[in-house]
């Protein structure tokens, strides 16, 4: 990690922290809820050292970057257009993007809107959206978080009760403070003023729960995702289903690679960093 620099780069009017590393063609790293770019600091150097340049961006609300306060400002198209202007700023033409948890909804989204801009996608825990709704009811059971979270002010005064121990619990198997740095890493994150909202904020400005948990027929359908695609899935993640990511594939008309990674809960980039750095570099070779 000393090879890695970290700087501010104002887009758009918001100021975003910008983690950096290496040299070569570039590679996009888009972290989830509720993380920061330190979630792949065991990508980036593995990723540096093959000769590529590694930019992993601190998404608004999250890490050092700004915090707006409109839940508008959360919605897909602006978190769509950070990306493009964050490879616009450092005159990047094209990435391969990897992105996970949510950072992989965005990935998705930005190659649907700028595929021209993405040359190689990893998803890595969620899938294409379209598969996410097509999974049906075993998805929306493991997802009832999500409608909770679009209530405001419910789960801002539920999660840090008694040390964020429904937090812990829900999202790292009920590890007590100090048994697991990455999730004593997020609720230090969660705990600064404001941070919870912006975090959660991204579900409110992107979930519509009647359509979210709706039928797939009826959604107006966009084009197939073109480039090279690879979905990876863990089979501990308490979250998401492997349908909805085994689904992705009949939303993407390039090559499609599916990994299953097993025994390894949500959190891939840090719970098998081995594993997931020798796919992202024989994948995106």
């Amino acid at each position: 990690m000393s090879s890695v620099t970290e700087r501010r780069i104002e887009i758009g009017g918001l100021r975003f922290n910008l983690a950096e590393a290496g040299t070569g063609p570039a590679v996009v790293l888009l972290h989830g809820f509720p993380d920061s770019w330190r979630l792949w600091r065991h990508e980036i150097p593995a990723l540096a050292a093959a000769g590529r340049r590694v930019v992993a961006p601190d998404l608004r609300g999250f890490g050092e970057s700004d915090r707006p306060s409109d839940v508008r400002d959360y919605a897909m198209p602006k978190l769509v257009a950070d990306v493009v202007g964050l490879l616009d700023a450092l005159g990047i033409e094209q990435a391969d993007v990897v992105g996970h948890d949510w950072g992989a909804a965005l990935a998705w989204s930005l190659t649907l809107s700028a595929p021209e801009r993405v040359r190689r996608l990893v998803a890595v825990s969620v899938g294409h959206g379209r598969a996410f709704a097509a999974a049906g009811l075993p998805q929306r059971q493991r997802s009832w978080y999500m409608l909770w979270f679009l209530f405001p002010g419910v789960a801002e005064r539920m999660l840090p009760q008694d040390d964020w121990a429904l937090f812990r619990e829900w999202a790292w198997n009920g590890a007590r403070a100090g048994a697991d740095p990455d999730a004593d890493r997020q609720v230090a994150a969660l705990s600064r003023p404001g941070a919870l909202t912006a975090a959660l904020n991204w579900y409110r400005a992107n979930i519509d729960p009647e359509r979210y948990f709706g039928p797939v027929a009826g959604r107006a359908a966009r084009p197939p995702v073109s480039c090279p695609t690879m979905g990876v899935w863990s089979s501990e993640d308490p979250f998401l289903t492997e349908a909805q990511m085994t689904g992705s594939q009949h939303y993407v008309s390039g090559p499609w690679r599916y990994e299953r990674i097993e025994g390894v809960d949500h959190w891939v980039p840090v719970r098998a960093p081995d594993r997931l750095n020798q796919l992202l570099l024989d994948f995106l070779a």
